[in-house]
């Protein structure tokens, strides 16, 4: 993804269509009325702390097993998972307990010694899902495609997915991908038959990255058969613009995670940072989409710009900014990571939401955990 930061002393980014005229989604979006959170708890893991010969942090995406939760780092020079267990009590997270580390080695594949930016992962049918978003600026490294690939649960290598031509980091000669922005969310889908992924910010053959105050940002749900390990279906999603005026050098706003909760209903972070202001905060809010009958299957269409379609509908679950008061320090963190957690007593479904602190590079970051409760209205 795109470093987002919290900075205490200085900030520092490495950071069926039909031609038609170009088609503008623009809507202030409607809170959802069938779906709501409430905010828990929140539990700050110490940062730069160590384990089994790592640092832990980096984190950006989570899944449950039964109780055990598997952590991806988007450390690209020591790609890992660890598997942890987070103890709820009464509504609130006792404690996470990191219980192992799993370093993907070359030589179990030679994949791993490619530069991989590790962001989201899942565990499906005892094999784990992972996604790595693309390289174009290479400087230290050279521009690599972003992948798709499967592991077991100890780190050998299964398979890698078919991408289509269209994330590919170069066709045509000209980037198509934008620099640390494609498969950045990750989800199980809910029948458990295969899988969803989605682009952080648009392919520059579909649209601009985020404006104020208005945009036309589509990213893509891509879902992939298991049997088949290809893709089958795909649909568009419109970014919010930016919150605020574009005011200093860095101004993003992109999607971090993606959570199927129901059939073709989704739980959609999306994450701004906007550098030039007197509090540096991400803006960060959680997005109900839905694939409706009319919904546009992309599968076919190579580029979106200048193409009528029909996005997923959009509404808004919950604004993080409401609960800001309520975090440590006041700090809405890098959210970049959501899975589901354990149901409580009250049978409600729990969700957990991480945040990847970057491991402290550019000031002070939270390695927070937040803990959800789902509330089927």
């Amino acid at each position: 993804m795109k470093k987002i930061i919290i900075v205490t002393i200085f900030t520092a980014f490495l950071i069926g269509c039909n031609n038609t005229k170009k088609q503008a989604n623009f809507k202030e979006f409607t809170k959802a009325t069938d779906i709501k959170l409430n905010f828990l708890d929140e539990y700050i893991f110490p940062t730069k702390q160590e384990f089994k010969g790592t640092i832990i942090g980096g984190l950006s995406g989570i899944d449950n097993d039964n109780g055990t939760y598997y952590l991806i780092s988007d450390d690209f020079e020591n790609q890992r998972f660890y598997k942890a267990e987070i103890n709820i009590k009464n509504n609130k997270i006792n404690d996470v307990n990191f219980k192992d580390v799993v370093v993907l080695n070359p030589e179990k594949n030679p994949v791993f010694n490619d530069f991989l930016d590790l962001e989201s992962i899942i565990i499906q049918n005892n094999k784990l899902v992972i996604s790595s978003e693309g390289y174009v600026k290479g400087t230290k490294y050279p521009a690599k495609n972003p992948y798709i690939f499967q592991v077991d649960t100890v780190g050998n290598f299964i398979t890698k997915s078919v991408l289509m031509s269209r994330f590919y980091t170069i066709t045509k000669k000209l980037p198509v991908i934008r620099h640390n922005g494609v498969f950045e969310g990750l989800s199980k889908s809910y029948d458990n038959k295969g899988f969803w992924v989605a682009n952080e910010i648009p392919l520059t053959t579909d649209g601009t990255e985020p404006k104020f105050p208005k945009t036309k940002s589509p990213v893509r749900f891509t879902y992939y058969d298991t049997e088949t390990n290809k893709p089958k279906k795909q649909f568009i999603y419109e970014l919010s613009a930016l919150p605020r005026k574009e005011k200093g050098n860095f101004n993003l706003n992109g999607l971090t995670d993606i959570l199927e909760y129901k059939k073709n209903h989704f739980l959609v972070i999306e994450r701004a940072y906007q550098q030039g202001y007197k509090n540096d905060e991400n803006l960060v809010k959680i997005y109900k989409a839905t694939i409706e009958k009319n919904s546009t299957n992309s599968l076919e269409i190579y580029d979106l710009q200048n193409k009528k379609y029909t996005p997923m509908k959009k509404e808004l679950v919950f604004d993080f900014n409401s609960i800001k008061h309520e975090l440590t320090d006041q700090i809405i963190d890098n959210i970049e990571g959501i899975c589901f957690g354990q149901k409580l007593p009250n049978g409600n479904q729990t969700l957990i939401l991480i945040s990847d602190d970057n491991f402290q590079l550019y000031g002070k970051q939270l390695n927070q955990f937040l803990l959800f409760e789902i509330v089927n209205n």
